[in-house]
């Protein structure tokens, strides 16, 4: 729940401590404050913490002009109304502090209110409020609000406060004045030197911290890092001196070990060249698997074989056998095709069949 604390300097100044109930504000308590000397600020009793601090000034510590401009921009005319104020003020626009309110504009021009401070008074005031713990955000005028109509109306400024003065009203109108400002504030002192900063350092505060946080998250990961590098490469070297150790197991005559994987590789293209020298081929399995597939009239007479191909010659009584042949074949064997046949002098078809080795 958001609270507030307005000091309205009017008077018999005070502390409005409101509090935001049902999407308003409303009054919840008043602390009366003591002026001592110049600018020593005293309160009747300590403050409750509050989100927000506003202060309102009197009619007397302000300064007006109604200006005339040709652009009806807020901005616009917050960067040249120093040009403007410039003749207007005994010592010059750097002197005061300033803002506007908009009473009256059309297409081509509007009329504003310029509302100044002289900076040596001001200055004092925001000092003195520091010690209640007040750092207001937003430095308004109840009495400008409840003003603007007549100043939109054009009554002579000289006789505005007197008017105020005399129908001021209890402290039931000046709540809920302070309470419209905490809405929609009429303007705002709080500008140039006297810009509000604390959320600005509150921002910094926590970005300072965040930088921090993620410096220390960053440091975590690089140790992490670090770590898990310093084990990778441990675990590197232990494989790599076993590597070594195994292949010096494996091949003991060598002295110069460069690289043992590609040396080890070598080695096995080496051994691929020399593989149908050193591996045997077993042919009765294959006698046996052709012994049960001949049928009654076919018989064998030539087998070749090697790892990569498998030819097998014979006769049969006709090509009809041969096909039948091929087909029992294919029960174990892959790649099986008949490669040639002919009928010779005894009126027996010979033939030549092939197959690229047994199926796995």
């Amino acid at each position: 729940m958001k609270r507030i604390a307005f000091f309205d300097l009017k008077g018999e100044p005070s502390i409005y401590m409101l509090e935001k109930s049902g999407g308003s504000y409303v009054l919840k308590d008043t602390v009366r404050v003591f002026i001592d000397g110049a600018h020593n600020y005293r309160a009747e009793r300590p403050l409750e913490e509050t989100d927000e601090s506003y202060l309102s000034l009197p009619l007397d510590l302000l300064n007006f002009r109604i200006i005339e401009l040709p652009f009806t921009d807020i901005e616009r005319i917050r960067e040249v109304l120093p040009f403007e104020l410039d003749n207007l003020i005994m010592g010059g626009a750097e002197k005061v502090v300033f803002d506007v309110c908009l009473l009256k504009e059309d297409d081509e021009k509007c009329t504003v209110l310029a509302v100044y401070i002289m900076k040596d008074v001001l200055r004092p005031i925001l000092n003195g409020l520091k010690v209640l713990g007040i750092d207001a955000k937003i430095i308004t005028s109840t009495e400008v609000a409840l003003s603007l109509d007549s100043f939109k109306s054009g009554d002579e400024l000289a006789d505005l406060a007197l008017k105020r003065e005399e129908s001021a009203g209890g402290i039931e109108n000046r709540v809920h004045a302070a309470i419209q400002e905490v809405n929609k504030n009429t303007f705002n002192l709080r500008r140039g030197e006297f810009t509000y900063t604390r959320n600005t350092e509150r921002t910094r505060k926590s970005l300072k911290l965040t930088a921090v946080l993620a410096v220390m998250v960053l440091l975590v990961f690089l140790s992490d890092m670090s770590l898990r590098i310093i084990s990778t490469r441990r675990e590197a070297s232990a494989i790599r001196d076993e590597t070594r150790k195994t292949y010096l197991s494996v091949f003991p005559n060598e002295k110069m070990v460069a690289g043992e994987l590609y040396q080890l590789k070598a080695h096995i293209r080496e051994m691929r060249e020399k593989e149908n020298s050193y591996a045997g081929i077993e042919p009765l399995p294959m006698l046996l698997d052709l012994a049960a597939v001949s049928g009654q009239g076919i018989s064998f007479s030539e087998l070749t074989m090697d790892k990569e191909r498998l030819i097998i010659k014979g006769e049969s009584p006709s090509l009809t056998d041969v096909q039948k042949l091929k087909i029992n074949l294919e029960r174990f064997l892959s790649g099986v095709n008949i490669a040639d046949t002919k009928v010779s002098a005894r009126n027996r078809t010979e033939f030549t069949i092939t197959a690229k080795g047994r199926r796995i």
